[in-house]
């Protein structure tokens, strides 16, 4: 049988997570001497009042081997395929512990660790596409092909609104050398190769959603592509600029979704974007 696991760095409608039989695995969240599991024991509004209560910015950190070990025990009978999809292993050691997991259950397990290079909706939209080809009688092979055909393809476009996580946390590459000249901006940044870039700097929220409408729209032209808007604590700016997809763009799934903890801790509240790719 194949079981699919997601971390919790990874966004998915939450009607997916029964439609497509997924399982998801919390990362860990850390305010000062307290640990926290994604998902488990604090759920996104959890911590966000956290932050404001205490105006502290938490700490992640990628389920060990061993929590990755008794996860897996948990979800599957022995001698299951576990696919297991993850956050790119560039920003997060989540696809590493994983892999010694799947090391340490050789035998007992078939684990399939598969780095997204990505994160968040990207993984969401994984998941459900390997669910459906399996249950259309795809193979493992002709699963791991499309997902890698996904990993190529995926575009991640984002923009801040604030920039006090991102100094922070430290995940956006060249950010931090420019943080003087960015007061009162809002960054746009990119996944490049599993890594966060900052692209540009605009003036207004307003220009900054636009651009990175036309940037999706210019690197997708008009083919017919999976889309998901994602937003950190912002559903209106959400909304806006999911009407904005729904006219602009050529979209045969079209979803909105809430960024999970583990990238709003690092990226901040305010923090909207685009994640697609083509279909074919």
């Amino acid at each position: 049988m194949l079981r699919i696991a997601i971390d919790t760095a990874g966004d998915i409608p939450a009607d997916w997570v029964d439609e497509y039989d997924v399982q998801m695995i919390p990362i860990n969240i850390h305010f000062g001497e307290q640990t926290f599991l994604q998902g488990v024991d604090l759920d996104n509004e959890g911590f966000y009042r956290l932050v404001d209560e205490t105006g502290t910015i938490p700490k992640t950190s990628q389920p060990t081997p061993q929590q990755f070990v008794k996860f897996y025990r948990e979800i599957a009978d022995p001698g299951d395929t576990i696919l297991s999809v993850h956050v790119t292993g560039k920003l997060s050691g989540t696809f590493a512990s994983a892999e010694l997991a799947a090391r340490e259950l050789e035998g007992e397990f078939n684990v399939i660790p598969f780095d997204s290079a990505a994160g968040s909706a990207a993984q969401g939209y994984m998941v459900q596409e390997a669910r459906q080809l399996e249950r259309s009688g795809a193979s493992i092979q002709a699963i791991r092909e499309r997902l890698e055909f996904i990993r190529s393809k995926i575009q991640v476009i984002l923009t801040l609104d604030t920039l006090e996580y991102a100094r922070m946390s430290g995940r956006v590459g060249t950010m931090q050398a420019a943080l003087a000249s960015l007061l009162n901006v809002k960054p746009i940044v990119l996944l490049e190769d599993g890594v966060l870039e900052m692209f540009d700097k605009v003036r207004t929220r307003s220009k900054s959603l636009e651009q990175v409408l036309d940037m999706i729209k210019e690197r997708l032209g008009g083919q017919l592509a999976n889309v998901a808007v994602v937003q950190a604590r912002d559903p209106q700016a959400g909304q806006t600029l999911l009407e904005k997809v729904r006219e602009t763009l050529n979209c045969k799934s079209l979803i909105m979704t809430e960024l999970s903890i583990g990238i709003a801790a690092n990226l901040g509240p305010g923090t909207v974007g685009i994640i697609a790719y083509p279909i074919a």
